[in-house]
């Protein structure tokens, strides 16, 4: 049956940023679909909370905390995937964020450590894992979290949306690179409906963001989730090097940032 080639039975993911929001139902989503599942996030509640959501859904889970900044911290977090399971077949490069600030207010330190986040942790990480997943499972599956600013000019968002455009192209190098064992692919993210997006954004910027998205309303975290888990799953066998957009068809960006002129 079509449907079985979503399941991930047997296998292990590994999803970083997932104490809350997207990554936590990203590690629901792999649960689900029949894997085992590491959950990393900086807070140890935070992930305790999505590892005891993943043994409600019948599956293993490990709860790992993990600042993605440090490199030290990423080697121990796939040792522990590793030493737990014994296998890795999933990786989910979802931490990342950043806070909107004009360029030129931007220090140099400021955007090194935007870029460092989003780009070079999961570089890094990725570097570490692929051959576990090599040497363990045989192949394996590598799947970024992008962001609409990787692709539309965001006023406020310049280190962000540089550091994903490049996690984009690095999506598409690194897939060549590890072809055919492991595949590599990207959902970049549209303006999505998050508890923190309700903290900070009024109800009319919100309607106003829900009118500007051709199919009229903000994402949801499953739309994200349901993206991933295809790309991680042998439904997406014929797939590596590509990025999906998952933002409702908006070519603009649906929400700006106040930024003062020159």
């Amino acid at each position: 049956m079509i449907l079985d080639q979503f399941r991930l039975t047997g296998q292990v993911a590994l999803v970083t940023g997932s104490g809350q929001s997207i990554g936590e139902d990203i590690a629901l989503a792999l649960a689900e679909a029949g894997a085992d599942v590491v959950v990393a996030a900086r807070t140890q509640a935070a992930i305790d909370d999505t590892a005891a959501k993943v043994r409600e859904r019948g599956r293993d889970a490990l709860a790992v905390r993990c600042d993605v900044m440090e490199s030290d911290q990423l080697e121990e977090l796939v040792a522990a995937t590793v030493g737990r399971f014994g296998r890795l077949d999933v990786l989910v490069n979802n931490a990342g964020g950043s806070f909107p600030k004009p360029a030129l207010e931007m220090s140099e330190r400021a955007f090194e450590k935007v870029v460092r986040f989003n780009l070079t942790s999961p570089f890094l990480l990725t570097r570490l894992a692929v051959p576990h997943m090599v040497q363990t499972a045989g192949r394996g599956v590598v799947v970024n979290i992008s962001s609409g600013a990787s692709q539309q000019a965001v006023g406020g968002m310049v280190a962000y949306g540089a550091a994903k455009a490049g996690l984009n192209q690095m999506t598409r190098i690194l897939a060549r690179e590890f072809a055919p064992k492991v595949r590599v692919n990207a959902v970049v993210v549209g303006q999505i409906l998050t508890d923190g997006a309700r903290s900070v954004l009024s109800e009319d910027m919100l309607d106003q963001a829900a009118h500007a998205i051709p199919l009229g309303r903000l994402g949801d975290v499953r739309d994200i989730a349901a993206c991933t888990l295809f790309l991680a799953s042998p439904a997406s066998a014929w797939i590596t090097g590509r990025v999906f957009e998952v933002d409702g068809g908006a070519d603009a960006a649906p929400l700006e940032f106040p930024i003062p002129a020159l």
